[in-house]
């Protein structure tokens, strides 16, 4: 099959706790592009071409995910908190020579953008999230609506190895119905992006990764929130979420954004949760004009 991002190169890169999956190209100003669950950085390659024709884009795959090595968990799971992706993702940059960039995140990379914007608050000029509201202020207004949308929020951080085992009987299956969980369909991811998915995340380590990864998000993820007091991310940020989809049914994105950043600004658009590859074209406009207006 054709690639899926035409002239990018491919680089793995070792930070202080991983060794991070890479693919880059493009030209401009450096952006790091985070992918979400279950996926991996080829959720990006809808909208790269346009992003790429004015950005050096950075696109990794998160530790833990994809072809990114999967580090040894702990029993507090502080190897999969999003400090700790954070980090990794600051080190990608340091090692690929920039010093300040731009940043958006789908899903869980957004959590993971959220956190890096935090704790390297001077390497972070703008920041945009997809579909996301803030963790803690999403586990703190749980209703019922959201449980049911989001059940695998609260399967995922059970104990190991059950939700490994249940998921490893058929990770087909399993990753299929969280794509298609919240869109109705698979028809609009490509089918070369939905083999890497399935590829990747047939390996019982990615499984475990991941799972480890939202029960770091339930535990000390939110230690470390509350631990920011009255700390907001200081960079302009754009929230972008999708009207049809739960974080518009069951939150005010922008309202709980406020409580946590300082300049927040963002709108619905008309998809679901994988704004990326259901409206790439309007995904790309959002961001190149966020990003356009310049450094703060």
């Amino acid at each position: 099959m054709a690639p899926l991002f035409p002239g990018f190169e491919e680089r793995r890169i070792a930070t202080e706790g991983a060794e991070i999956f890479c693919r880059f190209g493009g030209e401009g100003p450096p952006l790091l592009l985070l992918h979400g669950y279950p996926q991996t950085s080829a959720m990006w390659h809808k909208v790269a071409p346009a992003l790429a024709a004015r950005s050096r884009l950075v696109i990794p795959d998160l530790r833990g995910y994809g072809r990114s090595s999967k580090p040894e968990t702990t029993a507090d799971h502080a190897p999969y908190a999003k400090r700790a992706m954070a980090q990794d993702m600051a080190e990608v940059m340091t090692a690929l020579g920039h010093e300040r960039f731009f940043l958006a995140g789908h899903d869980r990379g957004g959590r993971v953008a959220h956190r890096l914007a935090l704790d390297h608050a001077e390497r972070v000029e703008k920041l945009a999230v997809l579909d996301i509201a803030p963790t803690r202020e999403m586990y703190r207004n749980t209703d019922e609506a959201f449980a049911r949308a989001y059940w695998h929020w609260f399967y995922l951080i059970r104990p190991a190895p059950m939700p490994e085992r249940m998921i490893g009987a058929d990770p087909d299956a399993f990753l299929k119905e969280k794509l298609s969980g919240l869109t109705g369909m698979l028809e609009q991811f490509d089918e070369r992006a939905l083999a890497e998915y399935l590829d990747c995340f047939r390996n019982p380590a990615t499984i475990h990764a991941s799972c480890e990864d939202y029960r770091a998000a339930a535990t000390i993820d939110l230690t470390h929130d509350d631990a920011d007091g009255s700390r907001k991310v200081a960079c302009p940020l754009l929230v972008l979420w999708g009207l049809k989809g739960v974080i518009e049914r069951c939150f005010d994105p922008l309202a709980l954004w406020r409580q946590r950043a300082e300049q927040v600004d963002g709108f619905a658009l008309p998809c679901s949760h994988y704004l990326a590859e259901e409206l790439p074209n309007e995904t790309a406009e959002a961001l190149m004009d966020f990003f356009a207006k310049g450094a703060r």
